[in-house]
């Protein structure tokens, strides 16, 4: 899968925090907030964005999740490697290490799986993943209802800025970068949505279905029975 990467120091490297990378797959679809951290050896290591998640451990401290990852072991060492060696070499250059140099960029190939989702008061219709050739996920993928239509959200996180209209600002975290890469994936997401929810009714009422006959055949034997 084609890749590039990009890295950049943070200003104030005072705890273990040294810098951020994005990776951009096929040049169409973008992850950022990638830390660079280090660890009390001194050693460097990647951690990818993460959401803190209603899970607590054995200790009662949040468990934070992912917000996207690589799904294969080959493919994280590749990965966080390049982006380690891109951190390193910055003072040279190298800080876009672009895989596969030289052969033409493609869009890559992906999977969604959606997950209907009904909660009174919220304007969520649907969570789901984007699953990257079987080597890099995303998470977190909704699927929200807008004044006159559904539209997709990315992953996102909270600026701790406010807009004009007096609302906070979100910052997408996993994104497409491509016009023409964002419109297949927007309508697959939609696409796969709908399928799911299209299956859910039909399970449901075919569940409904088969209760009504439950009880309708209870009540005819009931009827026949000798005994009151």
């Amino acid at each position: 899968m084609n890749y590039s990467v990009s890295v950049s120091p943070v200003s104030k490297a005072d705890g273990n925090l040294k810098g951020f990378a994005n990776v951009v797959f096929g040049g169409s679809f973008k992850v950022s907030n990638v830390a660079i951290l280090e660890n009390k050896n001194g050693e460097l290591f990647v951690s990818m964005p993460s959401y803190k998640s209603t899970e607590v451990d054995e200790e009662n401290r949040s468990v934070f999740k992912d917000v996207c990852n690589p799904i294969t072991k080959e493919f994280r060492e590749e990965l966080y490697g390049d982006i380690l060696a891109a951190f390193e070499n910055r003072q040279e250059q190298k800080a876009n290490a672009i895989k596969t140099a030289g052969q033409d960029v493609e869009m890559p190939e992906f999977v969604v799986k959606m997950t209907p989702y009904e909660r009174e008061g919220s304007n969520i219709r649907g969570i789901g993943r984007v699953y990257f050739e079987d080597r890099f996920v995303v998470s977190n993928v909704l699927v929200l209802q807008g004044k006159d239509k559904l539209f997709v959200s990315m992953p996102n996180y909270r600026t701790g800025k406010i807009s004009k209209e007096n609302k906070p600002v979100y910052q997408d975290i996993c994104y497409p970068v491509a016009k023409e890469f964002r419109e297949k994936l927007y309508d697959e997401i939609l696409n796969c949505y709908q399928k799911e929810r299209e299956k859910a009714v039909s399970e449901r009422n075919e569940g409904k279905a088969r209760q009504q006959y439950k009880e309708a055949s209870w009540k005819e034997q009931e009827a026949e029975l000798p005994f009151r």
